[in-house]
């Protein structure tokens, strides 16, 4: 888990470093991240970026269809283990294999898959209170964790981080609150002129020429 956090510091620090600086906020795809850095960090970095994310899709495709797979056979009380073979536990290696296949369908589809992952990662923040609060509940009953019920101050320690996580989803809750008229003009403003500049700077790095536009929020 710290080697996890570590990682995900570095990419938001990179990430920073490099796209941020450069003015690029708006990436649809890997791809694009790939393209953006090639122009600015050069080829080799190109080349790191594409291997890292076919890694990271070899690392993470059995890993989330097989958590998929887990849970589901688990709450079906199906056969359920890699070790066991194809035969002996048909349902849970369909549920396997659909998980893997419905992943491929998603990316191939219209949906922006950095919005996906940004919208997964805000519904799982928002879930894991209720969650964490069902398992720290479960956590002191006995006739659940038998010998093994949570106590002292890994019981605090717990609750302290509910508490923690609640308050980080209220925050982020009320981040989006209704702007001010003043705001909602501004919003309209930067929304109508972000596009024309992101379009100028991609073209730019790809050696296009950029149409000069009237409007003036043209670059």
């Amino acid at each position: 888990m710290a080697f996890s956090n570590i990682i995900a510091l570095s990419i938001i620090i990179t990430t920073a470093a490099t796209l941020n600086k450069a003015g690029i906020r708006q990436i649809a795809t890997s791809a694009e991240a790939a393209q953006a850095l090639k122009a600015i960090a050069g080829e080799f970095a190109f080349v790191v970026f594409a291997l890292g994310i076919v890694g990271t899709g070899l690392l993470a495709i059995p890993v989330l269809a097989g958590s998929a797979a887990y849970a589901i056979g688990e709450a079906w009380k199906w056969p359920i283990g890699l070790s066991r073979e194809p035969r002996d536990a048909a349902a849970f290696y369909s549920t396997l294999a659909v998980a893997g296949v419905l992943g491929m369908a998603l990316s191939l589809s219209p949906i922006d898959p950095i919005k996906a992952l940004y919208w997964t990662a805000v519904l799982n923040g928002i879930i894991a209170v209720p969650v964490m609060v069902v398992m720290m509940l479960m956590a002191r009953e006995k006739r659940v964790m038998g010998k093994f019920v949570v106590g002292g101050w890994l019981r605090w320690l717990g609750w302290a981080s509910t508490t923690a996580m609640a308050v980080c989803v209220i925050g982020m809750l009320s981040a989006y609150r209704m702007p001010t008229a003043a705001g909602a003009d501004s919003c309209c403003v930067i929304k109508i002129a972000a596009p024309r500049i992101q379009s100028a700077r991609w073209a730019h790095w790809r050696g296009r020429p950029v149409e000069k536009s009237r409007s003036r929020f043209s670059m």
